[in-house]
């Protein structure tokens, strides 16, 4: 049986690594291509094309889903498996309808990793519960936002009323700051939480900081 060759690309070397080493194991699996951004993975895809890429998703040069973009645009007939830390149902509906053929969390045991790639490599894809269940809401919800890995894209009051979450303000400090109903914080916050694909406060001062909006200082001991 020939090697299934697989890319890596992911910013943190260390998870890189962590992935390479284990699937080594595998002497069915031949890792041919290990990058850290979409830019050096696009390069080293016109020397050589893997079977299936594992990508992250959230990246500072190309994000993983600009990546699949474009990859798929220019080689349609590439397999990837995005390996996020990202499980809300927004990252995993739009990856997926981008052209991913599966969807990962990052903490995921070795066989079913091992099993993913061989259902992709074999059958094309591979849906766990979870792929399921995300691609159902998102067909079935009007609602369901693109997700947005930095602050690029965030509207000017969505941006403002980020600020005042992570600085520790409640609902109605913040309504009474701006001249607006406790409610309409309340949908700010909401679609705050949809759009970064983040579940609380704390993890979208994590958002906040990342996409350079502002200092791990100015978020300090609030969280």
């Amino acid at each position: 049986m020939m090697p299934i060759r697989l890319a890596i690309v992911d910013d943190h070397k260390l998870f890189r690594q962590g992935i390479i080493n284990l699937l080594k194991t595998y002497p069915h699996f031949d890792m041919i291509i290990e990058a850290e951004s979409c830019q050096q993975l696009l390069e080293a895809l016109v020397i050589q094309q893997p079977d299936i890429i594992l990508m992250d998703i959230e990246m500072p040069d190309i994000d993983g889903m600009e990546g699949c973009k474009q990859i798929l645009a220019l080689y349609p007939q590439m397999k990837i498996i995005a390996l996020s830390m990202h499980t809300a149902d927004n990252f995993i509906f739009h990856m997926m309808k981008l052209g991913a053929r599966s969807y990962l969390h990052k903490d995921i045991d070795q066989d079913s990793l091992r099993e993913a790639i061989e259902e992709v490599h074999a059958k094309g894809f591979y849906f766990n519960e979870k792929i399921a269940e995300a691609m159902l809401r998102g067909v079935q919800s009007r609602s369901l936002q693109k997700p947005y890995l930095n602050g690029n894209t965030l509207t000017p009051r969505e941006k403002e009323i980020l600020t005042f979450i992570c600085k520790g303000m409640t609902n109605s400090e913040i309504a009474a700051k701006l001249f607006i109903s406790i409610r309409t914080v309340e949908g700010h916050r909401q679609h705050l939480l949809d759009k970064t694909g983040t579940t609380n406060s704390v993890s979208l001062a994590v958002f906040a900081i990342k996409s350079g909006l502002l200092s791990a200082d100015e978020v300090g001991g609030h969280f």
